[in-house]
């Protein structure tokens, strides 16, 4: 796909470099933005991790999308939504934020678009390339000047962290405190709690939506005068139940749609397979025959 002198490949789809993008028109930057993949080429999809990591990075974006929603701090939060920063390669962790912009939908973060990089990307490492999440990624998202990068190890219940120091580009291990990784960017304390990842502000754990169904039910039951101030909260937390709902269909969608996009490349090459064999099956028959 090209637009003005600059062409987007489908295989391994770019933002412009910094210096191309600021030649663009204003109409030449959308176009661009419109373009540029919503998902990974076929030949980079990565095979499905199963609820283990499907569940952790949506409780993540819930816990804290809730809590950024209920202080009123401006914090845009996604799910695996490609990045592109310019002239790299797109990349998409399982959950990344950026501080004071506005939360409206996006089907990409481009940054020169946006005017602004990530700020905190976390990865839940379940099975897989563990290399790519501890040593390329440490690499790569300290080269970009991500502040903050934390891996979970859903399978190992580990969690690690790494923060930039201003003007480097090479990651600083977080130290933890008493088992607590410490979040400049999001303003909480994280740790591992039995399988899962908790955010805490203070001492205090950031409630997901198990635990605040629970809440809300037993003080109905202790007050009649708190039941209408709860009937909201409930309409709140029904939003984000519904919420949740919607992106596991969308993580089944994608899942089915991976599973089409593997099974047409299976049939495509046994067909291919067929028509070499046809062919060198009828070389030899003319052999045969001109002998």
């Amino acid at each position: 796909m090209s637009i003005g002198s600059y062409r987007i490949d489908p295989d391994d789809p770019r933002a412009p470099p910094q210096e191309v993008w600021e030649r663009l028109t204003l109409e030449e930057r959308a176009r661009i933005v419109a373009g540029l993949p919503s998902e990974f080429p076929v030949s980079e999809v990565a095979p499905p991790e199963g609820d283990f990591h499907f569940v952790a990075k949506v409780r993540t974006r819930e816990v804290l999308g809730g809590f950024f929603t209920r202080t009123g701090r401006k914090v845009y939060l996604a799910c695996e939504l490609p990045v592109y920063y310019p002239g790299e390669r797109m990349f998409a962790p399982d959950v990344i934020a950026v501080v004071g912009v506005e939360s409206h939908e996006r089907m990409s973060w481009v940054v020169s678009a946006e005017g602004k990089g990530l700020d905190f990307a976390l990865e839940i490492h379940v099975a897989g390339d563990r290399r790519k999440d501890l040593e390329r990624n440490v690499e790569r998202f300290a080269r970009l000047g991500i502040r903050e990068y934390f891996l979970f190890d859903r399978g190992r219940l580990r969690l690690t962290g790494w923060r930039l120091s201003a003007g480097r580009r090479r990651y600083r291990a977080i130290l933890p405190q008493q088992g607590l990784f410490s979040s400049e960017v999001l303003g909480l304390d994280l740790r591992v709690e039995g399988e899962r990842l908790r955010f805490l502000h203070g001492e205090t754990p950031l409630p997901e939506a198990d635990e605040m169904i629970a809440l809300l039910e037993r003080k109905a039951r202790e007050s009649d005068a708190q039941r209408a101030r709860d009937a909201q909260a409930r309409v709140e937390l029904e939003q984000q139940l519904a919420e949740q709902r919607r992106l596991r269909a969308e993580e089944a969608r994608l899942r089915a749609e991976e599973s089409r996009l593997r099974a047409e490349e299976t049939r495509r090459r046994e067909e291919s397979e067929r028509q070499l064999a046809g062919a060198l099956a009828e070389l030899a028959r003319l052999r045969g025959g001109s002998g």
